[in-house]
């Protein structure tokens, strides 16, 4: 990655990620270029859901925003969604917690480190340093995480019941996301890739 995308920004001569700072951040805007950054769009935005949402989500799922519009899909602010560009659902906490429609250059961000919770942080963080508020939707507190042994063990018990969870490794991917979404949806329960105690409660009582 350095070799790929590295910049010398500040005219020394040489690429220097560690000691510069123009250096470490003309890279990383380079980087994320390279990744796919579209400049002046934006990574996406909080949006409110539907009472009682069941319909697809997660960041490989991308739809027209004319489609996330017709399932009742609104801005946080209550304004309908508009433009071109397809977009994904993203429910980190679930359907009960915040809402987000992301678009390409949340992929971009992802790509930098593969994981949701960090690509949110970093775009979030980004919002607020240009003066944007908070997030509108609280994050719920009825619904804990788990920890990396029950993690393994909701995944095993997936697997058990035939849902492809992928390994066993108390580390929640796409795939293990996925099979949680699909035993959700056979349980009768929001169909959200949340894994979170309730979901490994069910599975243990099912």
């Amino acid at each position: 990655a350095f070799e790929r995308s590295a910049v010398d920004f500040d005219g020394d001569g040489r690429r220097d990620i560690v000691g510069s700072v123009p250096d470490a951040l003309a890279s990383a805007a380079n980087y994320l270029k390279d990744a796919g950054w579209v400049s002046g769009q934006p990574w996406g935005y909080e949006v409110g859901l539907p009472a009682n949402y069941r319909g697809p989500s997660g960041r490989r799922t991308r739809q027209a925003l004319a489609h996330w519009d017709r399932l009742g899909i609104r801005r946080v602010d209550g304004t309908a969604l508009s433009g071109n560009t397809a977009a994904a659902l993203l429910l980190p906490s679930g359907a009960g917690g915040p809402a987000f429609l992301v678009f390409r250059n949340f992929d971009a961000i992802y790509s930098y480190n593969a994981a949701e919770s960090y690509a949110l942080a970093i775009a979030h963080l980004a919002d607020r340093l240009r003066g944007g508020g908070p997030f509108v939707t609280a994050w719920p507190t009825d619904d804990p995480g788990l920890s990396r042994a029950e993690r393994r063990e909701l995944q095993e018990r997936l697997i058990e019941r035939g849902f492809d969870a992928g390994e066993a490794d108390g580390v929640i991917g796409p795939r293990t996301r996925a099979a949680i979404e699909a035993f959700k949806a056979s349980a009768g329960l929001p169909a959200d890739g949340r894994a979170g105690a309730r979901v490994l409660q069910s599975l243990r009582v099912q």
